[in-house]
């Protein structure tokens, strides 16, 4: 399957498929058509596929599932933007220290109730997984978002630390990312990108600066 150029040149830097998800449309708070990477239900797969959550095999049967239900595959992708959506509400007031929004919650809790009714719990390397290989419903893409959204909000403890208080929004594109430094420092969803951007945007500035 040929996947589109804006999804294959897309970088994964959340640290979290939940993060990464949101990370498919820019900043929300103020969307441009530009920003937009998932147009339809066919980018959502490839999406999918890209990340690693679907092999080749898995996503042509999804699209070929698709072209025979275009209502069912037009309201899945309308399910995505919705879940979209409310992960950005809910993870961006994370970001903020401040309490998510109940209703984003309680959506979430539904689609983790439904995601785990269709999941099989198997053994792989080092203990055992939800796996969605044997789910063949199109909603299937958004199962492994979900989960990945709850484990990373439940995750933590006294010994283990939050790891909510490292969730943070890049300060160029606001993408979402989770900080792994020691220090919590990292500022940037990849330095080679908007770390550069800024550094030569304020090397710019002091040249301006010096010569007047």
């Amino acid at each position: 399957m040929e996947t589109p150029e804006g999804i294959g040149r897309l970088r994964l830097v959340g640290g979290n498929l939940a993060l990464d998800f949101i990370n498919t449309r820019g900043d929300q708070a103020s969307p441009s058509v530009g920003d937009e990477v998932l147009h339809d239900y066919n980018d959502l797969v490839a999406w999918a596929a890209h990340v690693g959550m679907l092999t080749e095999a898995e996503a042509r049967r999804l699209i070929r599932r698709a072209g025979r239900n275009p209502d069912d595959a037009r309201h899945t992708y309308q399910r995505a933007v919705r879940l979209r959506g409310d992960l950005y509400e809910l993870f961006r007031a994370v970001a903020a220290g401040r309490p998510p929004p109940g209703r984003c919650l309680a959506a979430l809790r539904g689609d983790e109730a439904e995601a785990l009714a269709r999941a099989e719990l198997v053994r792989g390397d080092g203990g055992f997984a939800w796996s969605w290989a044997n789910d063949d419903e199109l909603a299937r893409p958004l199962r492994p978002v979900v989960h990945a959204a709850v484990v990373l909000l439940t995750a933590g403890g006294p010994r283990r630390g939050n790891p909510l208080r490292r969730i943070k929004r890049c300060d160029g594109c606001q993408w979402f990312f989770i900080d792994e430094t020691k220090n919590r420092s990292r500022r940037w969803c990849a330095m080679e990108d908007c770390g550069t951007a800024e550094k030569v945007r304020r090397y710019v500035a002091r040249r301006a600066a010096a010569r007047r």
